[in-house]
């Protein structure tokens, strides 16, 4: 299946019914009175998060959604039907935008979670309503209002805990295919892969993590060059960064440490709170170097970038370090989901999922 991670789509709440202008008739009442009903409420549009779904790619053929209209009231002081609510299911992490006013809507970011987009308008009055001691024979009533109607941009962001970042050919793909069970794409020539993969690494709820594996970034994706810049959106949402970097690469005039730059200016550029995130350096295909060898071009690259943080050297091919990388991760996200739970109950503004509100 095509993976698309962006559509836009317009969706129609229903109408609220008219009310009814109606008047008691039966036998030997000649004056019955009003008794027109209330029309029915129109459905609204609600989105739902479906496990199930990983692409968007339906919405590229259906792109209008719309709910019931409610129904008309009716004599007797019968009200009418309220329309249907419609559900579209959506995969979970979809992020809502109002298309017209770039306002952001809303995240679906669990399954069963509903978010409403568009609300169903009103019900009118039946005449029932207008009687009075002066006005016995009311013939007025009001229609429904018109539901909302919306067009929207949908973003598909992969949830993920880890996001390997790298230029092309940095060895993402073969690192997310070592350390977990998923299969991506990997060749010797650069943009092999074309959009996300997700793998999950270790086993058990208390090792377990999802990473992320996007499209490489190069020098100008910022400004729209290759394709970093269309999935870079699906790092927002991870814990860790794990920096790609060729140790050995085969031109010897390439320079490790200026593509880590590289990297890193496209991130500012793009979101300087990604720019910030929390960012390991990992040295790949460290098979193709002798230890020596290794620890040299380790210690030149982090002098040249001054580098602070944790450094990794692995190989995807003999598996050297990856279960070290993979330890160190566990006990980070570990300690970070930690101090998330210590922090929750401080957190004033925190409140559970209201499904009501856009």
């Amino acid at each position: 299946m095509k993976f698309v991670d962006e559509a836009t789509i317009r969706v129609e709440a229903g109408d609220g019914g008219n009310g009814c202008v109606s008047f008691r008739r039966e036998k030997y009442i000649p004056k019955g009175g009003p008794d027109g009903g209330d029309g029915g409420d129109g459905g609204s549009v609600w989105l739902i998060g479906d496990s199930g779904l990983n692409t968007l790619v339906d919405f590229r053929h259906q792109r209008r959604h719309r709910a019931e209209r409610g129904q008309n009231g009716m004599g007797r002081q019968m009200t009418g039907r309220k329309g249907q609510d419609l559900l579209i299911p959506v995969p979970v992490g979809t992020r809502v935008i109002d298309a017209d006013t770039e306002e952001l809507v809303g995240e679906v970011l669990g399954h069963g979670q509903r978010l409403l987009v568009a609300e169903g308008g009103k019900h009118g009055l039946g005449n029932i309503h207008f009687k009075s001691s002066t006005n016995r024979a009311p013939r007025q009533s009001t229609p429904g209002t018109p539901g909302e109607r919306r067009n929207l941009l949908l973003e598909l962001i992969v949830l993920a805990d880890v996001g390997l970042l790298g230029l092309p050919n940095a060895g993402k793909s073969s690192l997310i295919a070592a350390l977990s069970s998923a299969r991506p794409r990997v060749a010797d020539y650069p943009f092999t892969t074309l959009y996300p993969n997700l793998g999950v690494v270790g086993a058990g709820s208390d090792r377990s993590f999802v990473i992320a594996d996007i499209p490489g970034v190069i020098q100008g994706a910022a400004e729209g060059a290759g394709l970093g810049l269309q999935f870079l959106k699906h790092l927002s949402r991870t814990r860790l960064l794990l920096h790609l970097v060729d140790i050995a690469p085969m031109d010897e005039r390439v320079d490790p440490a200026e593509q880590v730059r590289e990297i890193v200016a496209e991130l500012e550029k793009y979101d300087p709170a990604l720019a910030q995130r929390e960012r390991w350096l990992v040295l790949s295909k460290a098979d193709l170097l002798d230890a020596e060898s290794l620890e040299q071009a380790r210690r030149r690259l982090v002098e040249a970038l001054d580098w602070q943080g944790p450094v990794f050297a692995v190989s995807s091919v003999t598996r050297q370090g990856l279960q070290a990388l993979e330890d160190a991760v566990v006990a980070h996200l570990h300690a970070r989901r930690a101090e998330q739970k210590a922090e929750a109950p401080e957190q004033e503004d925190q409140k559970p999922y209201d499904p009501t509100r856009a």
